[in-house]
């Protein structure tokens, strides 16, 4: 991940005030919003890092032939990676 998960909690807690500030959300419970935003924030940015999990275990079951044409492990990592990008429609 990017950022540390104390910045996302931080991150969280200043979007939950500006949310209330602004009046676009009202509630009793600002530790459980802030809790929930900062959950959705951190599987949002723990997407890429499962997207690199993936690719990581596909090519590991191509690596003999991989290895026999000759093709870059960077340059599959980046196709594998793009294919599942678009599979999962995520924004990297």
């Amino acid at each position: 991940m990017l950022f540390s998960k104390e910045y996302v909690g931080y991150l969280a807690r200043e979007t939950v005030k500006k949310l209330i500030a602004t009046e676009m959300i009202e509630t009793s419970d600002v530790a459980g919003v802030t809790e929930k935003v900062n959950a959705a924030m951190q599987d949002e940015l723990g997407l890429e890092d499962r997207i690199h999990d993936e690719v990581r275990a596909i090519l590991e079951q191509y690596s003999d032939e991989m290895r026999k044409s000759g093709a870059s492990y960077q340059e599959m990592f980046k196709k594998v990676k793009n294919e599942l990008v678009r599979k999962y429609k995520a924004v990297l």
